[in-house]
């Protein structure tokens, strides 16, 4: 199992070779030379497994050199009903209108994002000991990915984090989540800007190489490939629970900022599990919905990327989209180096002409959803099955009841609780209690610790510089 570039000048390189790194030295997004292939035996041997045997079976296929008793023992540490509140990791519900819900936002911080960090945790310091080495994590966060890196990489040996997020776009209680941690080598520096910004400064510390190689500067992004990979694992989990056997298909629907989520559906699809479709939803950022209705892939500048109550989403240049176009357009990697100079150059590009292979081929489709769609989504589910989703999900549920088709069995991907987004939650339901578990009750109350900047990646090098010395 190989590693290769989507800008085809990096050499390739192993699973364990990539895992530190971020951005590929010519500035693409690592991947594989080829999906590995799931067969109709392997699917039925893995349909019992418990979630941890079930991500060794699945890991494994994408890091062959990782010695099985090493990886037996990460992913044993990672997934325990003890950090994810239930032995089942990822279980799925059924709302009253039929639509599927599958939970991975039972972690130490609420969201999704834990479900692949925790692992990448734990990989990290095995990968890091191994070699001796040690790593300085610089990311960006919307909201989600920086507490659950934050969470999963405190106090462990060898790794500082150095966390970018967007001052004052993010819930109370995300920030709490992040800035109350007072480990030492986690380190909260709160841009100036919105979250693209933040994600541009990631992406120029990463490509000034002489910088990265100094401070070995890797990334928790979406972008580093260990994330995408811990993350196929639970569709798989998702269409096991969904369904009573192997002959069935489902179709998942993921809310959608940086394509991270649904990048792994999509490789989970082309492995070879039996998903029909791919549903995108997005909130009032709708770059990608516009992209998978219309071909024409436009980001926008931070300026034009709105505020919304479903904040994780707002974003309007998707990182890990690379990895699907690659694909798409044949795995041509001088297409995709044409394609994002012209991204950089703020045109964007229009593939329409690959619209049906989109659809067909892939089985992309996409949907919107606004403040007042989340709003009545969460109030009528709140209405109907007495249980809180949070704004993210609502998107979902929203896109998902709008696009379904007669006798489609959807699972509807839970990103968030409800608990980290309690003003939204009161705005569409009232004053009601929302649940929140006993160990983050008073989180808003503790001391908090962050340096606010302007929107310059220089200043984040000096802070980098002056914590490493």
């Amino acid at each position: 199992m190989n590693y290769i570039s989507t800008r085809g000048q990096t050499e390739r390189k192993t699973f364990s070779q990539i895992v530190l790194m971020g951005l590929a030295p010519d500035g693409g997004l690592m991947l594989p030379e080829s999906y590995p292939q799931v067969s109709a035996t392997m699917l039925a041997n893995w349909r019992n497994l418990s979630y941890k045997n079930l991500a060794f079976e699945i890991i494994s296929l994408f890091a062959p050199e990782i010695p099985a008793e090493d990886l037996h023992d990460i992913v044993s540490r990672t997934y325990t009903e003890d950090v994810f509140g239930t032995a089942e990791i990822t279980p799925v519900r059924t709302l009253a209108d039929g639509i599927k819900i599958q939970a991975l936002s039972n972690g130490p911080t609420l969201a999704f994002k834990d479900m692949a960090m925790q692992f990448l945790g734990n990989l990290f310091e095995y990968v890091l000991a191994k070699e001796n080495k040690q790593l300085n994590i610089l990311g960006a966060t919307s909201g989600d990915t920086g507490s659950a890196a934050e969470y999963a990489l405190r106090g462990k040996k060898g790794v500082n984090v150095f966390m970018l997020s967007p001052e004052g776009k993010m819930s109370a209680f995300q920030r709490a989540q992040m800035f109350s941690l007072q480990d030492e080598n986690i380190v909260n520096i709160a841009v100036k800007g919105m979250f693209d910004d933040c994600q541009d400064i990631v992406k120029a510390v990463q490509n000034d190489h002489s910088f990265k190689d100094k401070y070995h500067i890797g990334t928790v992004n979406s972008i580093n490939w260990g994330r995408i990979v811990a993350q196929v694992v639970y569709y798989f989990a998702g269409y096991f629970r969904a369904t009573q056997n192997n002959s069935e298909r489902v179709s998942f629907c993921v809310p959608s900022g940086n394509f991270g989520n649904i990048c792994a559906g999509h490789i989970a699809k082309q492995m070879g599990l039996p998903i029909d479709r791919l549903i995108v939803a997005t909130n009032e950022n709708d770059v990608l919905d516009q992209f998978f209705q219309t071909g024409e892939y436009r980001p926008r500048s931070t300026a034009q990327t709105y505020v919304t109550s479903s904040p994780s989403m707002d974003i309007s240049k998707a990182s890990n989209f690379e990895r699907f176009v690659f694909d798409l357009v044949g795995r041509d990697s001088q297409q995709i180096a044409d394609l994002w100079q012209q991204v950089g150059t703020g045109a964007g590009f229009d593939l329409g002409d690959k619209l049906p292979e989109i659809r067909e081929k892939y089985g992309f489709v996409s949907g919107k959803s606004t403040h007042s769609d989340r709003l009545a989504t969460i109030k009528q589910v709140f209405e109907s099955d007495k249980e809180l989703i949070d704004p993210h999900t609502a998107d979902g549920v929203k896109v998902a009841r709008e696009v379904r088709l007669p006798n489609e069995t959807i699972v509807c991907l839970e990103t968030a609780l409800a608990a980290k987004f309690d003003a939204t939650i009161h705005e569409a339901v009232g004053e009601v209690s929302i649940p929140r578990p006993a160990k983050l009750l008073g989180l808003e109350d503790l001391p908090q610790r962050v340096q606010i900047v302007e929107n310059d990646d220089e200043i984040v090098k000096q802070i980098i510089r002056a914590k490493l010395g």
